[in-house]
């Protein structure tokens, strides 16, 4: 059975699609399903060009892209949701309540990660939304778009590091 995440940033062409292909590039492609949205979704758009080329520095091999708008079936078929902020998790909420559970800004999902022994995906997110509490104050990634390349590789390199203990840890799960 496929795992589907899902990324939410504002726009959906720097932070969602930056967590969205690092997580696809460190994932088992046959287990794990990515995709990404944003709050307000630039629809049609490409990944921003710095972006792009922080993905690119990261050694990742950036896929074909094109921003969506979040709508409620995005996080109704998806597992887990990863948000870039606490504000792009509320918006995922506002248009889906029901996933409350298993909607998580990424830094607050890694935080939580060190706080559950799970043995099953489904067992570690339950474990996460059963913790939340447990999750750091500052858990918000910042928003890139348009402030150059030095915070566009900061933002990165967070994602980075951040997505890539995330999916060492959803790999080694059945």
């Amino acid at each position: 059975m496929t795992f589907t995440i899902l990324t939410v940033c504002t726009a959906n062409i720097c932070r969602s699609p930056v967590m969205e292909q690092v997580l696809r590039s460190r994932l088992d492609a046959e287990r794990f399903r990515v995709h990404s949205a944003g709050a307000v979704g630039w629809e049609g758009n490409e990944i921003d060009g710095d972006a792009r080329a922080q993905l690119v520095r990261l050694g990742v091999d950036v896929q074909p892209f094109t921003a969506r708008r979040l709508a409620a079936e995005h996080v109704a078929e998806s597992d887990l949701v990863l948000t870039a902020t606490r504000e792009h998790r509320a918006a995922v909420l506002s248009a889906a309540p029901a996933g409350l559970r298993k909607t998580f800004t990424l830094l607050e999902f890694d935080a939580l990660l060190r706080h559950s022994d799970a043995a099953t995906l489904r067992d570690l997110v339950t474990a996460a939304a059963i913790n939340r509490t447990l999750a750091p104050a500052e858990i918000d990634i910042e928003d890139p778009f348009q402030r150059g390349t030095e915070v566009h590789a900061r933002v990165a390199d967070l994602i980075a590091e951040t997505a890539g203990r995330v999916a060492e840890r959803l790999n080694a799960l059945t």
